[in-house]
């Protein structure tokens, strides 16, 4: 006789649960100067020139004079509505990494915690912002180049500083003391900006570095 039970298969349901996202304003307090240097728009022209004709810009070519606080300018960040800012994806990229520090899985972390910006950019409208409280100087550096060289560089610093972080995180993920706690180790170990202790041409110079205050807001 046969054996009906054979036959018979356990059905399993899967149930995907609907997304469960929570948001914060996290207050940044800058323990260290916060240095921004964005791409030049020399350097962007000589690519355009370098993909448009198939060759760089000749070297023998007669270097233009530059005015230092010209091209400390050229390295802002500043929003459409003309407040100084950061990268957004600065802060998301520092929290991700910031990760490896407790174990958790940087994979799971790019699906789970974004940065809201606060304004876009001015000339490039593409690129989301995070508003920074606070007033640049220019900021004159040596600094050694790709070839070993030594040069100098004029970068916008902000010695007194604030930055009201939106967070939004996956709540299946982190509750809200994790991504504070998270935060807390960006601002004191992973940094932001150039100089920053998780730079990844050097061991930084302990710029870009903050301390969480207790005014935050689910």
């Amino acid at each position: 006789m046969e054996d009906k039970g054979k036959d018979v298969q356990e059905k399993k349901s899967l149930t995907i649960s609907a997304p469960n996202f929570k948001r914060a304003m996290f207050e940044l307090i800058g323990v260290a100067p916060l240095v921004i240097h964005r791409m030049s728009e020399k350097y962007r022209n000589e690519q355009r020139q370098k993909i448009s004709t198939g060759k760089p810009a000749g070297s023998k070519k007669v270097r233009e004079p530059q005015v230092p606080k010209d091209i400390c300018e050229a390295a802002r960040y500043v929003s459409k509505e003309g407040w100084d800012g950061v990268h957004a994806g600065a802060f998301r990229n520092a929290l991700i990494s910031a990760c490896r520090l407790v174990g958790f899985k940087m994979t799971l972390a790019k699906l789970s915690l974004f940065v809201e910006q606060d304004g876009w950019d001015a000339k490039e409208p593409q690129i989301p912002l995070v508003r920074i409280y606070g007033k640049s100087v220019l900021q004159e550096d040596v600094v050694r180049m790709a070839d070993g060289n030594p040069n100098l560089t004029f970068r916008p610093a902000y010695h007194d500083w604030k930055i009201k972080l939106n967070i939004r995180w996956d709540a299946d993920q982190f509750t809200i003391a994790d991504v504070a706690n998270l935060i807390s180790r960006v601002g004191l170990q992973v940094g932001i900006g150039e100089g920053r202790p998780d730079s990844k041409n050097s061991a930084g110079m302990g710029w870009g570095l903050f301390k969480l205050s207790d005014k935050n807001s689910a």
